[in-house]
């Protein structure tokens, strides 16, 4: 069973994102952005500033703009180095049966504190008409259609927020009758962006079932102990691909002990006793927190993973990505990655390469734009080989950081 066999239907996709004047972000535009995206680029290209546009927005609705933009250091360090105008940020998302909808966030600082500029949400009702804005708001003023299908002839209700620091799809998608602007709120603040260390996974938490793995790992113990109680048999299944995976394993307990936490153990099949998780090699527990993350039966609706090659053997990375893209069925990822393993099970059109510009800004481009990719996988070469040898233009720090300029030419392997 794979994960994508857990839950059938088409979770919301985000297909398009827009960023302006975040870090070296000036002006970055993915279009047609699939349902797995991977990020490839030098160290300092842009990967993880993409990566954290995503992390940024999730905080904002989590704990607030203010707490997200002063985490990344104010205006000083997030805003782009000579960029004018606020950091922007627009995303064009469909969820199943709905038209497009597009949110736009844009966010300025005065007087050390974020301000939002503007925040709208448009679509499209039909084939024919102009795109409106049923969510309208600047500077906490503004105002929003109500109702299942808000149309542009619907009556626009003035709603004013506390504070021009307040998103106001986060207010209002706490009210039933918004319940477009509660599905965006419900979206984002599902996402999971992880920063997963294997460190953390080796905690000893305190005892209880958790649904959803943390950002970092650390309640790995209790999600066990979740699909233990709950989901016996999808944990059998990530139990059946860890064994292929590292040798010897046979699986993973979590006991609770008598001061009340939680003690997580790996058992070896040669051995009658568990080796505790703090002892665990790095790449087990990472191999482990990404099975229970790809395999949750209810997963986030958009996942991040930054650089899954870290303590992995390289020969787990091709079949780690193909089951990255069977999740994708049920989920919406995008990974960052450096290494050439990985690559090898994508397909260009999932690959996005980054690249900075005489200026220092981050430029992209998709993989099966670049000149002479789609012939050369076509004659079965394989990204992750065509990259090592340059021929994607990006990767090799010493030799060259842009886009190819000139055309290449397929060759049969």
């Amino acid at each position: 069973m794979k994960p994508s066999d857990v839950r059938p239907g088409a979770p919301a996709r985000i297909e398009y994102l827009k960023v302006q004047n975040f870090r070296a972000l000036r002006e970055v535009e993915f279009k047609e952005l699939t349902p797995l995206t991977v990020l490839l680029g030098p160290n300092g290209s842009g990967k993880s500033t993409v990566f954290d546009v995503f992390a940024f927005l999730a905080e904002c609705f989590e704990v607030g703009l203010r707490r997200a933009w002063d985490k990344r250091g104010r205006a000083k360090e997030l805003k782009t180095r000579g960029g004018e105008g606020p950091v922007s940020i627009e995303i064009k998302y469909r969820e199943r049966g709905y038209p497009l909808i597009t949110y736009h966030l844009a966010v300025d600082e005065r007087a050390g504190r974020p301000v939002v500029i503007e925040e709208w949400l448009r679509w499209k009702r039909g084939s024919h008409g102009q795109p409106f804005r049923f969510l309208d708001y600047r500077e906490g003023l503004g105002r929003a259609v109500s109702g299942e299908q808000p149309d542009a002839q619907d009556r626009r209700i003035e709603v004013p927020l506390k504070s021009s620091d307040l998103l106001a799809v986060n207010a209002l998608g706490q009210f039933a009758e918004h319940p477009r602007v509660a599905a965006l709120r419900e979206f984002i603040t599902g996402w999971y962006v992880s920063y997963l260390s294997a460190d953390s996974a080796r905690g000893q938490p305190e005892a209880g079932p958790r649904e959803r793995l943390s950002k970092t790992g650390d309640n790995l113990a209790n999600v066990i102990q979740y699909l233990a109680e709950q989901h016996e048999g999808q944990l059998e299944r990530i139990f059946a691909v860890l064994r292929s995976r590292v040798p010897r394993i046979e699986r993973v307990l979590a006991e609770t002990m008598p001061d009340g936490r939680l003690l997580l153990q790996i058992k070896d099949a040669p051995f009658s006793h568990p080796v505790l998780a703090r002892f665990a090699s790095d790449g087990t527990l990472k191999m482990l927190a990404y099975l229970v993350l790809l395999y949750d039966p209810v997963p986030p609706p958009f996942i991040g993973i930054e650089e899954p090659e870290n303590f992995l053997h390289p020969r787990l990375l091709p079949e780690l990505a193909e089951e990255c893209r069977t999740a994708s069925g049920r989920t919406q990822l995008l990974v960052t990655t450096h290494s050439p393993f990985f690559l090898n099970a994508l397909r260009p059109t999932e690959v996005r390469v980054l690249w900075r510009d005489e200026q220092g800004y981050t430029q992209t481009q998709r993989a099966s734009d670049l000149p002479g990719v789609p012939e050369f996988v076509e004659h079965g070469a394989l990204l992750g080989h065509l990259w090592m040898e340059g021929q994607l233009g990006v990767g090799d720090p010493l030799v060259n950081q842009g886009a190819p300029t000139r055309p290449l030419r397929a060759r049969k392997p």
